[in-house]
């Protein structure tokens, strides 16, 4: 049993009773509400004076009398969209107050004086709470569901007990909500159906040369360095959405590094080996298969971070095997990383390297839990009411199958990724880590690099990737596209989805950047296109696999990219 006067000498973590860290944060608020009660206390009046006005307006729409609302959605917000919200009186009521209520507290907790990590958590959680107690998460205040009651005589919640009782056997005991039809989708069958062989592989990755479809290619292959966070098919999800099969057809001999799934006996892999068996062994095997001493390179996500280290490694050593960088959403600067920086402090990261010193390993759902929770009405709460309240299954959804596929991440790197990246910065500062007994230092980069951000990125925001312009020392082209962290990447010239800025200029701040940028419909797959083809040399015959110096292991996907 553990004693008070245990916790009085420090005999026992007091994390074990906040994990989050969120009793000093919510205790600076009400401090800071007992230090300065009069602006609280305007904030509160104002609060009353927004609900006379929502009175005032179910007054007049209650006689049928034109009002304007005192409060709506985002837009976008999905929570809402109904017609019921808007066209039943006692809904569009229920609505608006907790709109206002929830634009109250959030303007509550952010008067607050706190240090920056305790007020980030503060932000964070008190969302988090509000988006649980939306009107729409509840069946007596959902009309949708309301009706789906009368519709089926309450069938669709004895459905959704069901659904919940098989999300609960899933998740062995935890609950695991579903999010996809899982079984309507195979890894090699319906998703990364690029054709390919596998042609190289060590202990940490496997390496997929992808089959020409043009008669002829350019010199330069392309190699690609995604996460391994998840899957690198992201980039292969289907014929329609493929990144990979789309270059593959622009004249590219593509190359994709597939990272392994590590369990405990790859619990001692280290970043710095991610950068020799994973960037470095790449490179030594596409000369190998192709007689090719340079390429170009693609890193996303934290591939991009892990190629921007070995990048200055091979400046230092005068290494020139990469002829030009393009980085997907990856950031080097964490010195405003987002929303994920709510869950990076010693404490937090302390309580990480416990979980993980259990297995030698971070299970990706532990990671994916977190990605969710920054999305939490589209990525937790719609599917709470779509499965549970509405008794429906959820939907075959390829990119929400790839999300739910998730690695583990081996301890030794993620806890250096973590506290030195993350939480210390150490990236951006010359000489503040060191990898291959040479000192990092970004500034010697100097071949000419290509940074793609997305304008909704919780996960890499633009702020923080557009930082990268400034470390570099060659040329930088940043583009900024819209949507987020996946759809901002993956959206195909066909589908004339989204948009996209350009600016040749790099000024100091990113508001600056987007203030001369030139705005563009659509996928910017063609722009990245025209920037790397004039760098990736003549034209020659197509590229077979296994035509070279390497064999054929096996056809793509490969084995990795199952476990």
């Amino acid at each position: 049993m553990i004693r008070i006067a245990d916790l009085m000498v420090d005999k026992v973590s007091p994390s074990r009773f906040d994990p989050l860290g969120l009793g000093k944060a919510y205790w600076g608020f009400w401090n800071s509400v007992m230090q300065a009660p009069g602006k609280f206390m305007g904030q509160n009046l104002q609060l009353a004076a927004d609900q006379m006005k929502l009175m005032s307006y179910g007054v007049m729409k209650a006689g049928r009398l034109d009002a304007e609302a005192t409060a709506v959605p985002e837009k976008g917000d999905p929570r809402f969209s109904n017609p019921a919200w808007n066209e039943q009186l006692v809904f569009d009521l229920i609505k608006q107050s907790y709109l206002l209520t929830s634009r109250h507290v959030l303007n509550m907790v952010g008067a607050a004086a706190l240090e920056p990590q305790q007020q980030r958590k503060l932000d964070f959680y008190t969302r988090q709470m509000l988006d649980a107690l939306s009107p729409s998460n509840f069946a007596v205040t959902n009309p949708e569901v309301l009706q789906a009651i009368a519709e089926t005589r309450g069938g669709n919640l004895v459905q959704g007990l069901k659904n919940l009782a098989s999300d609960f056997i899933a998740g062995k005991g935890k609950l695991k909500i579903s999010m996809v039809d899982e079984s309507k989708f195979e890894v090699g069958k319906n998703l990364a159906t690029t054709p390919g062989k596998v042609v190289f592989q060590n202990d940490l990755m496997q390496l997929i040369q992808y089959a020409p479809t043009t008669e002829k290619v350019f010199t330069k292959p392309l190699v690609i360095y995604p996460p391994w966070i998840n899957k690198f098919y992201i980039l292969d999800l289907g014929p329609k959405n493929s990144f990979i099969r789309w270059a593959v057809s622009k004249g590219y001999t593509v190359f994709v590094v597939s990272w392994v799934n590590p369990d405990e006996k790859l619990a001692h892999k280290t970043f710095e080996d991610y950068m020799n068996e994973g960037i470095f062994a790449a490179l030594d095997a596409i000369e190998q298969a192709t007689g090719v001493a340079q390429v170009n390179a693609i890193g996303y996500c934290i591939g991009g971070t892990l190629l921007a280290c070995a990048l200055s490694n091979m400046a230092a050593t005068g290494d020139e095997r990469i002829g030009s960088a393009t980085f997907f959403t990856a950031q080097v600067d964490f010195s405003e990383p987002g929303d994920l920086a709510v869950f990076i402090d010693e404490a937090q990261l302390d309580d990480i390297d416990k979980i993980m010193a259990e297995k030698g390993y971070l299970d990706g759902k532990d990671m994916g839990t977190a990605f969710n929770m920054l999305r939490a009405n589209d990525l937790i709460w719609s599917f709470v009411v779509n499965n549970y309240l509405l008794g429906k299954s959820p939907a075959a959804f390829d990119l929400l199958y790839w999300n739910g596929d998730s690695t583990r991440l081996p301890m030794a790197m993620h806890s250096f990724y973590l506290r030195e990246m993350y939480l210390h910065n150490k990236l951006v500062e010359p000489g503040g880590i060191t990898l291959n007994g040479i000192p990092v230092d970004l500034t010697r980069i100097g071949i000419p690099v290509f940074l793609q951000s997305a304008k909704d990125d919780h996960i890499a925001p633009y702020r923080s990737v557009y930082k990268a312009t400034h470390h570099y020392s060659g040329p930088v082209t940043f583009m900024l596209a819209g949507s987020g962290h996946i759809a901002g990447v993956v959206n195909p010239p066909a589908a004339n989805k989204y948009y996209h800025y350009t600016n040749a200029e790099v000024p100091e701040d990113v508001e600056d950047w987007i203030k001369g940028a030139k705005y563009h419909e659509g996928s910017w797959w063609p722009y990245w296109h025209q920037w790397l083809y004039r760098k990736s040399g003549r034209k020659i015959a197509a590229r077979i696999p296994g035509a070279g110096g390497l064999h054929i292991i096996e056809d793509a996907p490969g084995s990795y990219v199952k476990g």
